[in-house]
């Protein structure tokens, strides 16, 4: 069996440098479909997710290759509308696909998607969007089949500023005829950076960032090449597991404004955090405190793809903190790997309180979903002895090589077992 261990204990120092982004890139690959032509997009990690996301759009009939952090994708061939029902449970995000392709030949089937167990995840926000675009949805015995003899544009109110339902209702508003409004939208910075993308290839979008995105749709898109934004969830992993470790460290290839509401929480505990233009340096020593409380929300606030790394790295901190879920119901999964360790976290609903202990212990650990799983290399780092961390799988959906990445910054970390 393939296993991560970590010898904890060590301080980290060094510079690492942060890949795409997970979250930017996925839809970005999507979105491809509509440009009828060659794509190169760079900066492209190699993850499991961006792998299951190509087999996808070779399924459809585009051509792809990938070398190195670097994608070409050709769509400028007669497509495919459906996804089967064992590429879309690879991964959540590949209802993107669905808003791509019904802009692109007018019906779509897919099934639902899969990816990891965080709670009821529904897609109806979604389907609405489509739905307001002149769109018909139907169920089928679990797939979906969307049908528009023409798309058009209307406005659309999101109920809560979904990410997904963000991107895909951008997405087929670019096929729709006259001007798509989406009210509420959400305003992550990889909506931002899917905007850039479909910009540079002839698509009217603006106001991503904002809570109001326009789209003028029914332009003729082209190829074209694009740079994806750094990962700021990959970043924080590594400023948390510097803090949980102690030493100093720089992270590169991030933009720091989007890394604003983890360095100030880490700055709180006690590290010193600089900031500049696409990177971040820490500080850490001594043990860290206890913060007020962190609750999860939609952009700018606190991500909850962040809340995992955070508290593994408060686990010894002086004092208690509380943690708030707000976007997931079963986000706590890893918290009784934690506890493997010495932790004292105590949970009720979407409550956590962390209590710290003056140190944790290695242990036998196995990852429940992505970012659970770097929260356990996070609380490795930072325990005496070594730790032993199963189920990588999940952990390489979003990161392209943890142990290659802590060790440049001189963790104990290496592979063993499996096909390493």
């Amino acid at each position: 069996m393939e296993q991560l261990l970590i010898a904890g204990g060590r301080p980290l120092s060094g510079s690492v440098e942060v890949h795409g982004a997970k979250n930017s890139v996925l839809p970005i690959l999507a979105a491809t479909l509509l440009s009828g032509g060659e794509c190169m997009i760079e900066n492209c990690p190699r993850l499991s997710d961006v792998a299951a996301s190509i087999r996808i759009l070779e399924h459809l009939g585009c051509q792809v290759i990938q070398r190195g952090s670097t994608v070409w994708v050709d769509a400028g061939r007669p497509l495919r509308g459906d996804v089967p029902d064992g590429l879309m449970r690879e991964m959540r995000s590949s209802v993107i696909f669905l808003g791509a392709i019904l802009a692109r030949l007018g019906e779509a089937v897919i099934s639902y998607p899969g990816g990891c167990e965080l709670g009821p995840r529904p897609i109806d926000l979604h389907l609405e969007a489509l739905r307001r675009l002149g769109a018909e949805v139907e169920e089928d015995h679990g797939a979906l089949r969307c049908r528009a003899g023409r798309l058009t544009g209307c406005e659309i109110p999101l109920s809560i500023p979904s990410v997904g339902a963000t991107e895909n209702a951008i997405l087929a508003a670019c096929g729709a005829e006259g001007t798509t409004v989406i009210l509420n939208a959400a305003r992550e910075p990889e909506i931002v950076d899917l905007q850039r993308f479909l910009t540079a290839l002839g698509a009217r979008v603006r106001g991503a960032g904002s809570s109001t995105v326009t789209v003028e749709g029914g332009r003729p898109l082209h190829g074209g090449r694009f740079r994806v934004m750094g990962d700021r969830i990959v970043a924080s992993t590594y400023l948390a597991a510097v803090a949980a470790a102690g030493g100093e460290a720089e992270i590169r290839g991030a933009d720091w404004r989007h890394l604003a509401t983890m360095t100030a929480a880490l700055g709180e505990a006690g590290c010193r955090v600089s900031s500049g233009p696409d990177r971040a340096v820490i500080r850490a020593q001594g043990r860290l405190r206890g913060l007020r409380p962190i609750r999860t929300a939609p952009y700018p606030g606190f991500p909850t793809d962040a809340q995992a790394i955070l508290m593994a790295a408060l686990c010894t901190a002086e004092g208690a903190t509380v943690f708030v879920e707000n976007i997931f119901e079963s986000r706590y999964r890893h918290v009784d790997e934690l506890a493997r360790m010495g932790a004292d976290i105590r949970v009720e609903g979407r409550v956590a309180v962390v209590y710290g202990v003056p140190r944790l212990h290695g242990a036998r650990l196995r990852c429940t979903d992505l970012r659970g799983g770097a929260a356990l290399a996070v609380a490795a780092l930072g325990a005496e002895g070594e730790s032993a961390i199963t189920g990588l799988e999940h952990i390489r959906r979003g990161y392209e090589d943890l142990p290659g990445a802590l060790a440049a910054l001189g963790a104990e970390a290496r592979l063993t077992g499996g096909d390493t």
